[in-house]
């Protein structure tokens, strides 16, 4: 079943610009009221009045004229649009203001269009857009449906020609303005009066292209459109319609932009181990900090923890209005496994208590050994801050000690009996090593001892020399 729901934000211009509702704020396109808020609409504000006039009907209570800025509207449907491709993946941008999602194909998952209209309601409410809904099963039917009675725009199951016959036809000038502008002269201002015309004549009098888009609109022709195809980068943002002093307070927000992070990396097959926090201001200050994970994670409860240890840390300041989340290192990669066998009491894994680690007491205070591709000991060993595959240093290091001499000793020869701290056991080897010849050749062969006392060593024959020395001890 195809069911199109269309979001269209009519206040979209107005919205990405200043959410302030304590004073009266308009928006200008060529010196024209686009869009107010409701402060200034209840000084009697209307779309289309000029500057000149907004200003006097404002007296004495001061006006913000604010200029369009498409491209932040823009910036505002890119973002809604990430956010609704964890909805449906079969959705696009329309127009200038609204967004189209096929649901019908989604409606198992939710279990019914309630629970689905439910979740998108969640969503927008946490970001703060005025919307108004249509519900058709054509995309271009639901947006006109979203300019009628909300009743009938969501009342998909009733006849769609009967709840699209009381739209004006001024609804289409945008794209046939001569057609529309013929039919008005003509007396006809309704979609029902056209639907009930033959379409011979119709098209006759109004050209191929309205006749087209009609059968389109009533489903009697395929609409096809380019899909949304999600970028490799991430950014979403929540309002909260006052400004929050404690950093506690930041926490839901924080969980539900996760939430909705970690469901668009699902969807996208995609990874990160760096993301972006913003507060913004009431003032429009800007304070940004960045949360990074020792590996891609996907869960937004490791992320959770890792942001509330950065928040613990934050100076307090101006109280923020909105909370913005940015991710823009994603990349492919291979989703974490879960384990079928799982036990909720096994410990913590490493890589979570490193990243918990390092957000608490700085980058730099927390390293790792790691094995680099050398062949000589003391320099296949590397300690630093990036993690390294500890499978990987298991299985080349598994008969090597962990901790090596900074430089090797010489070992005393007793007869034929080798010594340290007591008498030593030859138990494995050799292993040999030979490497750095084109600078100061090494030749060594080496062995796992036992002393006195259990203690295992590891020791080698410098076969140029024919001298034995203890390299390393074993844990």
């Amino acid at each position: 079943m195809s069911l199109w729901l269309c979001l269209r934000f009519h206040q979209l211009p107005l919205q990405c610009l200043q959410r302030d509702e304590s004073r009266p704020i308009v928006v200008l396109e060529r010196q024209r009221v686009l869009c107010a808020n409701d402060c200034a609409t209840a000084l009697g504000i209307r779309p289309g009045m000029s500057g000149a006039t907004v200003r006097a009907l404002a007296e004495p209570e001061p006006v913000q004229l604010l200029d369009r800025d498409r491209s932040a509207e823009q910036r505002c449907l890119h973002q809604l649009c990430q956010w609704g491709y964890s909805i449906s993946p079969s959705l696009y941008p329309w127009r200038e203001d609204s967004l189209l999602l096929e649901v019908g194909s989604c409606l198992a998952l939710y279990r019914g269009l309630g629970p689905l209209l439910a979740d998108v309601e969640r969503g927008l409410s946490s970001r703060g857009y005025s919307v108004v809904r249509g519900l058709a099963a054509t995309p271009r039917a639901a947006w006109l449906l979203s300019f009628g009675d909300e009743a009938s725009a969501l009342a998909w199951e009733q006849p769609l020609e009967a709840r699209l016959g009381p739209l004006p036809l001024q609804l289409l000038e945008g794209e046939f303005s001569t057609p529309v502008n013929a039919l008005r002269r003509a007396g006809l201002h309704r979609l029902g009066d056209i639907l009930t015309l033959p379409p011979a004549a119709l098209g006759r009098r109004c050209g191929r292209e309205f006749s087209h888009y009609l059968r389109q609109l009533l489903g009697r022709e395929s609409d096809l459109q380019p899909a949304y195809q999600p970028p490799a980068e991430f950014s979403d943002e929540y309002w909260f319609g006052y400004g929050v002093q404690a950093n506690t307070e930041l926490l839901p927000a924080v969980e539900s932009l996760l939430q909705g992070l970690c469901r668009f990396l699902r969807n996208t097959q995609l990874y990160t181990d760096d993301i972006t926090w913003q507060l913004i201001g009431v003032d429009g200050q800007l304070r940004a900090f960045s949360v990074r994970s020792t590996s891609s994670r996907s869960h937004w409860q490791s992320w959770y923890q890792l942001t509330r240890i950065h928040l613990e840390r934050l100076q307090p300041g101006s109280p923020a209005e909105g909370l913005a989340l940015h991710c823009t290192s994603l990349q492919a990669g291979s989703a974490e496994a879960p384990d079928l066998f799982h036990n909720s009491g096994q410990r913590e894994p490493l890589g979570s208590l490193l990243d918990r680690l390092r957000s608490r007491l700085g980058l730099q205070a927390v390293q790792q050994v790691a094995c680099r591709d050398e062949h000589l000991p003391e320099y296949a060993v590397a300690v630093g801050i990036e993690a390294g595959d500890s499978g990987e240093l298991t299985r080349y290091c598994a008969q090597r000690p962990f901790w090596l001499m900074p430089q090797p000793q010489c070992l005393g020869l007793r007869g034929r009996q080798l010594h340290w701290q007591g008498p030593l056991t030859l138990l494995y080897g050799p292993e040999r090593i030979e490497d750095n010849w084109w600078q100061s050749p090494v030749s060594r062969d080496y062995y796992i001892a036992r002393g006195e006392a259990g203690q295992h060593y590891w020791l080698f024959r410098d076969r140029r020399s024919q001298h034995w020395y203890i390299h390393g001890i074993f844990a």
